[in-house]
């Protein structure tokens, strides 16, 4: 099987993240995926795994954990979605190197030839599966994570760091048997899917907490770690972790851990990589799910923790990719992260005009996104990505009133557009959704304005 034929298979499932609307709760649920995996041998129960879930900041959290356990010495598993450029980005694997090594953007991802391999060998147990299952046909989702798991499997990773996919409680992910589990800051998202309250959107979230000694390394239960949370999302996963009788840590604003946290461990003596001060938040979650390893026995160092913060590569958020213009890319798909963004770009950049290149999928709080996005910018050029989720720029417009608007067809057009009128003090902002950014990184990448680190 070539590279392009087992592409051309995996994009045959069914992939809900490029359709606009679906029913969630009788589309996804554990049944047809813990099936499937015990068909082809629980490839997930030999793996060390961190779990992580939450609204925003998942992939920033995952991105810091897995740096930091590789500076430690492990060779470290990555699973995360959904991808900029391409989905082998999903499925990473980091391997100790010398301190003094190049990284890259997407450093480790699965080769091209051992993706076609993995296809061509677990294809005869898919197609069996799907001809019988009483579950319905595998996803796309599901069929990638089945993917993940015997890949990690074979390749005998230390640890795996898995980001869930949609919600939690019904996420193909939620099969692993995690060491520890986290959950980064709970939003309004996907309200029509998770429910229409914090409450409702942090049961689906903590449905990764799971009770029983049998996911940890010395006998004792699972650890969680939480980001601050509003009031009702606390209470549930506090409910959560009351029922399944597991130890509950929660990260302060003010310190890392209350009365657990080490001296040298504080969060001021790290330097983050990423901007925003969210990213603090999601550093101090990714650093108690450290301690909370350590507590179960595993070495990892503060020193190792330092430079693994240090550096972490997470593209696509709040990402600078060029100069003079300044050029910054990131997928705030709903309004706390529209919120947390404007706050890092007033925060960190000086500049003349701002340029708002947007595009926002249908599913997501257009109305929410546009009204925090829309004082930021000076100029707002609407666009689209290529994908059935895109909004019409047309209806984006209307959120807009009094504002210069220039409406594109295509983020190419819209890029074009933002360099031809953008001066060298000015800011180029792409938001708004991840399909606009993937495609404005890939632009901008070609023309050669990405800065390199």
């Amino acid at each position: 099987m070539s590279y392009q034929n087992a592409v051309k298979y995996l994009e045959s499932f069914i992939n809900y993240e490029n359709i606009p609307s679906w029913r969630y709760k009788e589309s996804v649920g554990l049944k047809r995926i813990q099936s499937f995996l015990q068909a082809i041998g629980n490839p997930q129960d030999s793996l060390r795994c961190v779990h992580i879930a939450g609204s925003k900041g998942k992939g920033s959290t995952c991105a810091f954990i897995a740096y930091i356990l590789r500076e430690a010495g492990y060779t470290t598993g990555l699973y995360t979605s959904p991808h900029l450029s391409d989905f082998r980005e999903r499925i990473r694997i980091l391997k100790p190197i010398s301190r003094c090594q190049a990284q890259n953007d997407f450093e480790g991802l699965i080769t091209k030839n051992y993706l076609e391999k993995l296809v061509a060998r677990l294809k005869p147990a898919i197609k069996r599966f799907n001809e019988n299952s009483p579950y319905g046909t595998l996803s796309f989702f599901e069929v990638y994570t089945a993917l993940a798991f015997s890949y990690f499997k074979a390749k005998r990773v230390d640890f795996l760091v898995v980001e869930t996919g949609l919600g939690g409680r019904l996420d193909a992910t939620n099969v692993v048997r995690p060491l520890v589990c986290a959950i980064t800051p709970i939003s309004y998202e996907h309200t029509d899917k998770l429910g229409n309250t914090l409450s409702a959107i942090a049961k689906e979230k903590s449905g990764i907490i799971k009770p029983g000694p049998v996911y940890s390394l010395n006998g004792n239960p699972c650890i969680v770690v939480t980001a601050p949370q509003a009031k009702e999302a606390m209470l549930e996963i506090r409910l959560r972790a009351r029922e399944c009788a597991v130890t509950l840590l929660k990260v302060n604003r003010r310190k890392l851990l209350p009365g657990y946290s080490p001296a040298c461990w504080r969060r001021t003596s790290f330097k983050l990589p990423l901007i925003g001060a969210h990213q603090e938040v999601n550093a101090s979650v990714a650093i108690g799910v450290i301690m909370a390893l350590r507590r179960q026995g595993i070495k990892i160092s503060c020193g190792s923790v330092r430079r693994g913060i240090r550096r972490t590569i997470w593209p696509g958020r709040c990402e600078v990719v060029a100069r003079e213009p300044l050029i910054v890319l990131d997928g705030a798909q709903n309004i706390a992260s529209a919120q947390v963004l404007k706050k890092a770009i007033k925060d960190n950049f000086k500049y003349k005009n701002l340029i708002l290149i947007l595009g926002i999928s249908k599913d997501k709080d257009i109305k929410g996104i546009c009204a925090v996005l829309k004082s930021l910018a000076d100029t707002v050029i609407l666009t689209m990505a290529n994908t059935p989720r895109a909004t019409d720029p047309g209806v984006l417009a209307g959120y807009f009133p009094g504002k210069k608007i220039i409406m594109t067809s295509a983020v190419k057009e819209a890029v074009d557009l933002a360099m031809a009128q953008a001066c060298r003090k000015d800011l180029i902002l792409a938001a708004g959704s991840l399909f606009v950014v993937a495609e404005a990184r890939d632009l901008f990448s070609a023309e050669g304005f990405m800065t390199g680190r």
